[in-house]
């Protein structure tokens, strides 16, 4: 997305870094961070908070059933403060519920809370006690919750002074963990149907019948049918987590299902080149996720638990998207204007979309490739994406002309989403190789969301170009006060003064196809005037669309679910659904021709209007 939109947004939960039960680890974040830390709880740290007599134990939670741990995160600065994150979970082995549990822990003198989840909270000088929020305050037997704290703070929180204690238990929480170990092979079958939990759903073979081209501006399937995609965003392999943010809490299958059953026919994964990378390499990493809940993905590393998200998807009718969205792993690795840097080179951009592209190619669950998350950069900095005829390594155009190309390679039968850039020259003449570093020689939009270029110097992918679609972005005055948002502003409005001339005039002149790849935001003023805005302009010219986002941990536009990433926001929902494909009888129509979108949806073949 753009400027502080998810410098917060997506460090606001960034992942949830220690999980609950065998397999613990922390979140490996490679930027400028504090050290992710956990905590062994010894037994003078944990005592029970009263002393009853040995007969009562017997009714409480032994010290081998409970396991709690407390994690420094994640750290990052706004403005003159630094924020640490802190990640905790507490598991109940045990036959009894767990209650009245309390966590204190040592911070610094004039700490300030900026954001928790599953808990509440008393800061007394240097001393903060958390306690249980109305949704955590009984830990089920055979069950875990979780809880965070975001915090402004002079130094790193001491992770190791954390005291857990309860009641319910009857000794100490014990934390002598084992570990998976990580084989690190790159031996994982994309095909492979691997044993899951009971809501899963049984995996079809990948079939091949089921690849989009481009007519004009639109999409359409082999037939020559007009499809809609409309989908939304889910992150986390992008972030450290090294797989969807969120499963701290939520159960991956039952988040599947919810987001077919709610009708959402695609669904853009964001991800890192650096992740992509280690995959090839066979530096796998594990991924971060609540083990309890998601116990059948227990052993399983990054890649093959994404080959069974692949699987799943597959199986409720959903298709993919992969957003190259970020060069490095990190939580705010977006924030970085290229395709490149940090340890990533071009070489190593283009071999990841190219090892993406050959593994699945004989799978159209992926059905599309966004080549780069909005590149972007002002007349001054550097480096900065530009957009002209050159061969420069910084021109998108030409990189992603050249990407697309490599992907296409691989497998032919892909989409290629190319999205904008951040401003273009008023006048090609005289500034058409961006030299100029005035700020009034140029023309400004959202990250991603410049394709005034396109007019000038269009992506050529040659035999190809029926896969080429645009793919810009566009948000609200909450994510930032753009001019057009500074006076009074309808529709007419923003076509005239951001729209048209930044991309709608590509699918009005026929150029190609739209696929607004991030829009959302909160459904209150002065954001929700903006969204309804676009999603008129979306319903009116049938706009292929991802909505921003399934995550409750985008810090400026919310999510399609709540902090527990099992409940729905049901307003919000409502709002999107309006642009969701149905049927004239209110049915989902899926991007499959044979499996159909969830509970509540079609199949392509049996789409008649």
């Amino acid at each position: 997305m753009i400027n502080i939109k998810k410098i917060m947004a997506l460090c606001l939960i960034t992942a949830f870094s220690v999980s609950s039960m065998a397999g613990c680890s922390s979140l490996k974040n490679d930027s400028s961070t504090a050290d992710s830390t956990e905590v062994s709880v010894t037994d003078s740290q944990t005592q029970p908070e009263s002393s009853e007599d040995d007969s009562s134990a017997s009714e409480k939670s032994s010290e081998n059933d409970i396991i709690f741990n407390f994690a420094n995160s994640n750290s990052w600065t706004d403005g003159s403060e630094t924020i640490y994150q802190l990640d905790g979970s507490i598991t109940n082995k045990g036959s009894n519920d767990l209650s009245d549990w309390k966590v204190t822990v040592t911070v610094s003198d004039g700490s300030i809370v900026k954001n928790s989840w599953g808990m509440k909270y008393d800061i007394d000088k240097t001393t903060m006690t958390i306690t249980p929020d109305e949704n955590t305050g009984s830990v089920p037997a055979d069950g875990s919750i979780n809880f965070g704290i975001q915090i402004a703070s002079s130094k790193p929180i001491d992770t190791d002074s954390a005291v857990f204690t309860s009641s319910s238990v009857a000794a100490k929480a014990n934390n002598d963990v084992k570990t998976n170990e990580n084989k690190n092979e790159n031996t994982s079958d994309p095909s492979k149907n691997i044993t899951s939990s009971g809501n899963a759903k049984e995996v079809p073979a990948p079939s091949t019948d089921d690849w989009l081209s481009v007519k004009k501006n639109k999409i359409v399937d082999s037939d020559g049918k007009e499809v809609w995609l409309t989908g939304c965003n889910w992150f986390g392999y992008n972030t450290g987590t090294n797989v969807f943010d969120g499963l701290w809490a939520a159960d991956l299958n039952t988040s599947i299902n919810a987001i077919a059953d709610h009708g959402f026919n695609l669904l853009r994964i964001p991800i890192s080149t650096q992740l992509v990378n280690n995959w090839e390499d066979g530096d796998i990493p594990d991924a971060n996720f609540n083990q309890a809940t998601n116990s059948y993905l227990v052993g399983m590393n990054s890649l093959e638990i994404f080959d069974y998200v692949i699987g799943q998807c597959r199986a409720n009718g959903i298709k993919i998207m992969i957003d190259f969205h970020c060069a490095k792993t990190d939580a705010s690795g977006h924030n970085a204007p290229m395709w490149t840097g940090e340890g990533v080179s071009e070489k190593d951009y283009i071999r990841g979309l190219e090892w993406i592209a050959q593994r699945y190619k004989d799978d159209d669950t992926i059905i599309a490739m966004d080549l780069e998350n909005e590149p972007h950069g002002k007349e001054n900095e550097s480096p900065r994406a530009k957009w002209d005829d050159s061969k420069d390594s910084d021109n998108w155009k030409y990189i992603a002309q050249k990407a697309g190309l490599a992907v296409l390679k691989k497998n032919p039968n892909l989409l290629i989403m190319v999205e904008g850039i951040e401003i273009y020259p008023k006048d090609i003449k005289s500034n058409g190789d961006f030299s100029s570093q005035n700020k009034d020689d140029y023309l400004y939009n959202w990250w991603g969301g410049n394709l005034r270029g396109v007019a000038d110097n269009p992506v050529d992918l040659g035999k190809y170009n029926d896969k080429l679609v645009y793919s810009p972005h566009d948000y609200g005055p909450t994510v930032y006060e753009q001019p057009w948002f500074k006076s009074d502003y309808d529709y007419d409005s923003l076509m005239k003064d951001c729209w048209y001339d930044n991309w709608f005039y590509i699918y009005d002149k026929k150029i190609a196809p739209l696929l607004i790849g991030e829009w959302g935001g909160y459904m209150t003023e002065p954001n929700i005037s903006w969204m309804t805005y676009c999603r008129d302009l979306i319903r009116k010219n049938k706009l292929n669309h991802t909505f921003w986002c399934f995550n409750a941990n985008s810090g400026d536009t919310g999510g399609l679910v709540k902090d527990d990433f099992t409940t729905w926001d049901e307003d919000k929902y409502e709002f999107v659904k309006e642009v969701l494909w149905q049927d004239s009888k209110g049915k989902f129509v899926g991007l499959d021709h044979q499996i159909a979108l969830g509970e509540n949806g079609i199949t392509l073949s049996e789409y008649k209007d």
